[in-house]
């Protein structure tokens, strides 16, 4: 019945429409229909809208878009800002990313507190002229949005092409891992494919133009985050809904944003730090203050609380005897290691009290401490207080960012490391970045009996071969030592295939942003491969040029030049006053040259080798020196006043505006500086100069700049100022 009046209904209704006056009906029935289509297109839009948000994000961290500054800017920012501004403040904070000119901008909600904000005008302003100001706040995005809408327009296809190779830079993997451990290759390997698509699009997207802005204004605020003074902008989980969870990321992980605020000095202030050698047995307390390392402090003997002081008596350490003992220990059980001599490179997993670090630098050995991301203490800062090479990183994942084959020793004393867990992927990545023939020095004293078989099965998979397992009587440490092979002979007698060999086409040497793998990499045999052979004792290795490096002509002359430089004008002619300079950082080293000038100094150097440059970090290794891959587009893994003196040899023309906001590589060189710590840039003089003002905005004083033709250097030191 109801289905007869229905059509009834219908029928009625279309001798409605066939009537003159039902022109009005059809109008209003369009008009219904028409609406309904805008319902439901409104609807699919702002789903797909959100989808792409999510995806977009994983891809910005994965490659930072270059978005270099361009003449367009001051024409769009003065005609827009007022209208975008008005945006911001009226609190539009939305989710979306909009795609502007092949790019995207991205927004985001982030928990707002209080800041104080301060404006610096740079003096020495040759005209009163308006200039845009960078804002260091939401309406950043905005503005940038229509800058790139009129970049897209302008947009030129580079002409030179980058020099070097992307060779290091993979995947990025932005994703958090759930925890078991269980990671699909497939999947890895299908985000190294998209990886290598991006960064083919973003070669294709590059802009020519200046790398800073030169009548760009910068106004600075102090970061608020929950870690404070001691903020690791890629290592603290500051979101907001980080804030509710852990303390640090499970990996890797940076703000979508470039960090444009500055870390606030610690809360009774900073003093210039303990010279060393004297450093190595006491350092200011206040300079590392934590809460966490107040308790710490209380339970252990290695380390005593004395007046403003820490101090670090020689007779304890967390051995529970005398590390001396320790060292010649190891070496009675392999002889072998001569440490100082055929041992030169070590890593020290952990970073727990650095007695290790401080014996083994007197026996000329080289040590890089890793302090895990777990390290709620801050060990590590306190490593680099006391002037020893330390970074900060997480061990889960992905791989860290080393090469194959360049450590002489690893050791793990008491770090509590699961190695054998998840397929023993974490042994399996020591494995990778250990020296064919290289140790695996293990010491605990409360051994599991099944941690115990699970090592041993682990260890005899991967063919390791256990030289010695003593208990030392003075600390009572059960300490073993593996070797690991040095031909794939042996790989060959395995009953079992089990780690398999890695494929021959996977990199070994890629690291950036890589899951760890759990397979075996073949050891090299050719001599045209770098870890085919062990280097030449130290300090005969600092000067010797191996078969395999191919460009050895550049190295030498890299190295001469560096030297005649350090000689002639950096010990003398900057000012510096190199008895109060430790910690050194080489942010674009290409052979260690620089480093290798410096050996006879009492500092060390942390090579750092940019991604989007050559691959030359094995041979740093070779050299006897220590390195590290980074992206400068994105902050560094180490605590805040790090570093005496950074030293940046053309680093911003070789970037050729790869990162989103350049000067944020500045707020990153700020935060790693210590006060009355330095920088040393040399570049052209066209990026210098906007630089210089970068740094008088940052209230640092400009002891020297030089220029000649279009290059030139400039020398600065940073102030304990802070807005």
């Amino acid at each position: 019945m109801m289905e007869i009046k229905r059509k009834m209904g219908i029928a009625h209704f279309a001798r409605r429409i066939k009537q003159p006056r039902g022109i009005w009906v059809k109008m209003a029935f369009i008009v219904v229909l028409g609406l309904c289509f805008v319902f439901f297109w409104s609807f699919l839009s702002s789903y797909a809208s959100s989808f792409n948000v999510q995806r977009e994000s994983f891809d910005d961290i994965a490659e930072p878009v270059s978005s270099g500054t361009k003449p367009a800017r001051n024409e769009v920012t003065e005609s827009s800002k007022s209208h975008e501004k008005s945006k911001v403040e009226s609190g539009s904070k939305s989710k979306e990313a909009k795609h502007v000119g092949g790019g995207s901008v991205h927004k985001h909600e982030t928990k707002k507190k209080k800041e104080h904000v301060v404006v610096s005008h740079p003096p020495h302003k040759k005209k009163d002229l308006p200039k845009p100001v960078v804002v260091v706040e939401e309406e950043e995005a905005v503005v940038k949005e229509v800058q790139e809408q009129v970049e897209a327009e302008t947009e030129e296809s580079e002409s030179n092409k980058e020099d070097g190779e992307e060779g290091t830079e993979s995947d990025n993997n932005e994703g958090e891992s759930d925890g078991n451990g269980d990671e699909s290759n497939a999947s890895a390997d299908e985000e190294v494919e998209e990886k290598k698509e991006e960064v083919e699009i973003s070669k294709k997207r590059k802009r020519k133009g200046p790398v800073f802005d030169p009548k760009a204004e910068y106004s600075w605020r102090l970061c608020n985050t929950r870690s404070k003074h001691n903020y690791m902008p890629c290592i603290d989980n500051d979101g907001l809904i980080g804030r509710l969870q852990s303390y640090r990321h499970r990996e890797r992980n940076c703000p979508k944003k470039p960090v444009m605020c500055l870390v606030p000095l610690p809360h009774d202030g900073y003093d210039p730090p303990v010279p060393w050698p004297e450093s190595k047995s006491k350092i200011l307390y206040k300079n590392v203050a934590h809460p966490k390392l107040a308790a710490y402090i209380k339970k252990h003997n290695w380390v005593n609380e004395s007046g403003e002081y820490l101090t670090f008596p020689q007779n304890k350490s967390a051995f529970s005897g005398n590390v001396l003992q320790y060292l010649e220990f190891i070496q009675e059980m392999v002889p072998d290691i001569e440490w100082g001599k055929n041992v030169r490179i070590v890593l020290d997993i952990g970073c727990s009290e650095s007695s290790f670090v401080a014996a083994l630098l007197d026996k000329d050995v080289l040590t890089v401490s890793l302090g895990l991301k777990d390290d709620l203490v801050d060990l590590a800062q306190v490593a680099l207080e006391r002037g020893f090479p330390t970074f900060v990183s997480a061990l889960a994942n992905r791989r860290l960012p080393f090469p194959s084959g360049v450590f002489d020793i690893i050791h793990c004393s008491a770090c509590r490391v699961h190695w054998h867990s998840h397929g023993g992927r974490l042994l399996l990545e020591m494995n990778r970045i250990l020296r064919p023939n290289g140790y695996f020095i293990l010491s605990s004293n409360n051994e599991k009996i099944e941690d115990d078989e699970a090592m041993t099965a682990l260890t005899a998979s991967i063919c390791w071969n256990i030289l010695a397992h003593k208990t030392e009587e003075a600390s009572e440490m059960g300490v073993r030592i593996y070797q690991k092979p040095e031909s794939n002979d042996i790989y060959e007698l395995r009953r079992r295939k089990n780690p398999p060999l890695c494929k021959e086409n996977e990199n070994p040497d890629a690291a950036w942003y890589v899951p760890m793998k759990t397979c075996l990499y073949e050891i090299p045999s050719a001599i045209e491969q770098h870890g085919a052979e062990w280097p030449e004792e130290w300090p005969k290795r600092l000067e010797t040029y191996p078969e395999w490096l191919t460009s050895k002509e550049k190295a030498v002359g890299d190295t001469d030049h560096w030297k005649a430089m350090v000689n002639k004008s950096y010990l003398t002619g900057l000012g510096i006053d190199w008895l109060h300079i430790r910690n050194v950082m080489d942010m674009t080293a290409i052979y260690g040259g620089f480093a290798a000038s410096l050996v006879n100094q009492s500092v060390w150097v942390m090579n750092v080798v940019p991604v989007h440059s050559p691959d030359t970090l094995p041979f740093i290794y070779e050299r006897g020196l220590i390195g590290i891959y980074h992206d400068w587009c994105e902050p560094f893994g180490t605590y805040p006043r790090s570093y005496d003196l950074l030293h940046a040899d053309h680093l911003f023309s070789r970037l050729k505006n790869r990162c989103k906001q350049p000067a944020s590589i500045v707020v990153e060189m700020d935060r790693l500086t210590r006060p009355g710590g330095w920088v040393v840039v040399r570049d052209k003089v066209e990026i210098l100069e906007p630089l210089e003002e970068i740094l008088r905005s940052l209230h640092w004083e400009i002891r020297m700049t030089y220029a000649q033709d279009k290059e030139g250097m400039l020398c600065a030191q940073k102030t304990l100022w802070r807005p």
